[in-house]
């Protein structure tokens, strides 16, 4: 089996599914998939199976595969695994980032800082939407940076297979100003991080970060409702109030 086309397959695919380009609920059908990539069914079906893994599709009985939907509880578990998994990378970070390290997460924090103002000075609708992606990829950026820092390979493994779940700009679909604090927030809480970071303050840094991204997901729950989005099963088991006290 040609590993490296089914690495290629399934990286192509995992694109379109986070951009938006294939939306929850979409068939892909392995004939399809093999007419366009030229390739066999082999290739295909290993792809298949490693966005299974990465839990970006579902293989159904009868039904072939789908772009999978989540339930408000599968979205908000991958929100406890991100926060688990970041806040430790936060503190590692604390003791191991360089100068140019916090000087790279200050430029980082600047740009999504600028973003989110713009966001929230658009008006709701095509407006904001064509700045999404770029935001998203702003707030990626920042935190790759303590990634990189952190250098815990496995962590940043799990934490971006979690991060997965809910990074494309279809997900973030811009709400109205009704959320603008929300957004303002969320660029608030990169400027602690930073500052707890560059204060070499591991404990505070790790507690900032877990509270950033539980308040990210009360963000995201509150643009799908609002947008009319919701996940199946939204109105089911609601997260506790302690991780939704906030934006």
């Amino acid at each position: 089996m040609d590993t490296t086309k089914a690495d290629e397959i399934a990286l192509t695919i995992e694109e379109a599914i986070v951009s938006g380009e294939l939306e929850p609920g979409t068939v892909l059908r392995q004939e399809q998939l093999s007419e366009r990539f030229q390739v066999s069914r082999t290739p295909v079906r290993e792809a298949l199976r490693r966005l299974a893994a990465l839990g970006l599709v579902s293989f159904e009985p009868n039904r072939g595969v789908r772009v999978r939907t989540l339930s408000r509880d599968e979205l908000y578990e991958a929100f406890l695994v991100r926060a688990e998994l970041e806040s430790l990378a936060t503190e590692v970070a604390a003791g191991k980032i360089t100068e140019e390290g916090l000087a790279e997460l200050a430029a980082a924090e600047r740009r999504f800082s600028r973003l989110s103002e713009e966001l929230r000075t658009r008006e709701p609708g095509e407006e904001r939407r064509s700045i999404t992606a770029e935001w998203v990829a702003a707030n990626h950026a920042f935190h790759d940076v303590i990634y990189r820092a952190a250098d815990l390979p496995l962590v940043e493994q799990l934490a971006k297979g979690a991060r997965r779940t809910f990074a494309g700009p279809a997900v973030w679909a811009p709400g109205d100003h009704s959320i603008d604090d929300l957004y303002a927030l969320n660029a608030e809480q990169h400027r602690a991080i930073r500052q707890a970071l560059a204060a070499r303050s591991a404990a505070g840094a790790r507690a900032l970060a877990r509270e950033h991204v539980m308040a990210s997901f009360h963000l995201l729950e509150t643009i799908l409702e609002q947008v009319g989005a919701e996940p199946r099963g939204w109105h089911g088991r609601r997260a506790p109030h302690a991780a939704r006290r906030s934006g």
